[in-house]
């Protein structure tokens, strides 16, 4: 038998599922509601976004209502301390697969918010980790 599940690891699961919705997506002031204001991502490219980039970024980011939804398994949480809580989870994003991890924390209003993401990219599944070898001949 499974343990219940702390509810603030389920309230980031949903509020983490939520981000990934496109009509949040393309409401800043629905997205602005989840982001910690001091966020930091570290996004699969390994660029780093700020609170501002990823708010006026996140429409036209995948997720957005033209672009490939995001298929997120596999959530897993802890809570680290009260009002913390690390997630991970696996996404696939136009056949590219992720493994993430993120970091909720609750502000003094008591909202669980956003303060920090991280994606990996799991290697053979179209997303390039290293650079391209040359052409033969051409080394």
């Amino acid at each position: 038998m499974t343990a219940p599940q702390h509810p603030d690891i389920a309230e980031a699961i949903t509020r983490e599922r939520l981000l990934h919705d496109p009509a949040v997506r393309l409401s800043r002031p629905l997205a602005e509601e989840l982001f910690d204001p001091e966020f930091r991502e570290v996004g699969a490219s390994g660029r780093l976004w700020t609170h501002a980039e990823m708010l006026a970024a996140l429409g036209e980011l995948h997720g957005g209502a033209d672009g490939p939804p995001i298929i997120a398994t596999a959530f897993a949480g802890t809570v680290l301390a009260p009002g913390l809580v690390h997630l991970t989870y696996e996404t696939v994003i136009d056949g590219r697969h992720a493994r993430r991890s993120s970091v909720w924390r609750r502000d003094a209003a008591g909202t669980l918010r956003l303060f920090y993401h991280q994606a990996t990219p799991v290697p053979g599944t179209g997303v390039r980790t290293e650079a391209p070898s040359p052409p033969a001949g051409q080394a």
